[in-house]
């Protein structure tokens, strides 16, 4: 019983190639796949997709824009004088509430107001009766 140690010219030599037959299998069944597949996809039924379209904002004279700064301050359509608080808003939203038709109210809130002055607002609009109440805001820019 001898035990060897060292280099034997019997053994193989490591091998460090890849192997390319299973990549070619993959690549022939991925390929009869396609082709089966491609004349349904090709074949299918002609619609006419709808176009994504951006449509203006145009502001019409009888809504109200309301602006809340940061601070929770609120301006009535742009004004450059801050309302005294939720109290003279119900004021004004309750005489705007019964004009027909009635107009609605855009919210523009700065993006790092508190959620609590945009709810109030929220509230005493709808409190005082206005139907329709939605947000200002601006798209996110194209890349």
């Amino acid at each position: 019983m001898s035990m060897s140690m060292g280099n034997d010219s019997d053994e193989d030599e490591i091998n460090s190639t890849i192997n390319t037959t299973p990549l070619v299998d993959i690549m022939l069944v991925l390929l009869i796949i396609f082709l089966v597949t491609s004349p349904v996809v090709l074949n299918s039924v002609k619609v006419k997709l709808p176009a994504e379209t951006n449509v203006v904002y145009v502001t019409k004279p009888d809504n109200i824009t309301l602006t809340i700064n940061k601070d929770g301050d609120m301006y009535w359509n742009g004004g450059r004088k801050a309302l005294n608080g939720t109290d003279e808003l119900f004021e004004k939203m309750k005489a705007v509430a019964v004009l027909l038709p009635q107009p609605e109210v855009h919210i523009r809130g700065d993006q790092n107001t508190r959620y609590e002055f945009v709810g109030k607002t929220i509230l005493t609009v709808q409190r005082a009766g206005i139907a329709k109440v939605g947000f200002v805001i601006e798209p996110p820019p194209k890349n």
